[in-house]
């Protein structure tokens, strides 16, 4: 699947400063990845600590923290990892709580069908 971008309005949960980014969208990533240091400019701090395997095999613990994200018009607090400068990638838990899915033919995202579950 080719790889493309989308453009995110990221900011800490409680409001404050935010930031526009364009991020890869990678479904294949668990969380959505930003640079460390923008994440402390906008004073959101790591909530845990977590190991995470990356696609060359190697492992790294990284800070995991809550991230206001805003899409398409609709805006959730999503996990964010701590990642390494230039590092901009919007993962399968940010589309899972947008209920976006890639459109890897247009490049875009598409609205997600709900699942039905019983009351």
């Amino acid at each position: 699947m080719g790889t493309f971008n989308v453009d995110l309005e990221v900011g800490p949960p409680d409001g404050g400063n935010r930031a526009e980014v364009s991020a890869a969208v990678a479904p294949g990533a668990l969380h959505t990845t930003l640079p460390a240091s923008l994440l402390t400019q906008m004073r959101i701090q790591p909530t845990l600590e977590q190991k995470f395997r990356f696609a060359d095999g190697s492992e790294k613990t990284l800070g995991v923290g809550l991230c206001r994200i805003t899409l398409q018009g609709e805006q959730f607090d999503c996990p964010v990892i701590f990642g390494p400068e230039g590092k901009y990638l919007m993962g399968a838990t940010t589309l899972d709580i947008f209920s976006l899915a890639p459109d890897p033919v247009n490049h875009t995202l598409v609205r997600s069908p709900l699942e039905a579950r019983p009351i």
